[in-house]
């Protein structure tokens, strides 16, 4: 979906949601309505939320804004990801190439596995008792 050179990507990644809007600008970031270094923290979550636009090398000529949901630090990071990638990808379809190259247009279906009844966690049994 493109409107006015503005192009948005979703991204989801174990729990977090992420909707990102992609515009031509000066390189700023910001994840809702604060910088991604106050909202991320650690460094190696900005770098992977931020990876397609170094893959592309279009950092300094893109302003995004996301809004995320769900999850945590590196389940938001992740989704980050995937939403800029697909924002880039409707922007330029000439950018896919190198961006499935390095895997940033790939869904991580990973998530947390369901409790079963009758035991304590999902594949965890409780102790067994001979006598």
């Amino acid at each position: 979906m493109k409107t006015d050179n503005i192009f948005i990507g979703t991204g989801r990644r174990k729990s977090a949601t992420a909707r990102v809007r992609i515009f031509p600008g000066s390189g700023k970031i910001t994840v809702n309505n604060k910088d991604i270094a106050v909202h991320l923290k650690v460094e190696r979550f900005i770098k992977m939320a931020t990876a397609p636009l170094t893959t592309v090398s279009l950092a300094s000529s893109f302003d995004v804004e996301v809004k995320v949901s769900g999850g945590g630090s590196v389940g938001q990071a992740g989704a980050i990801s995937l939403g800029i990638a697909r924002a880039l990808q409707l922007h330029n379809p000439e950018l896919r190439p190198p961006l499935k190259k390095a895997g940033l247009l790939t869904r991580d279906g990973r998530i947390k596995e369901r409790k079963k009844s009758g035991q304590p966690g999902a594949r965890r049994r409780f102790q067994f008792s001979k006598r």
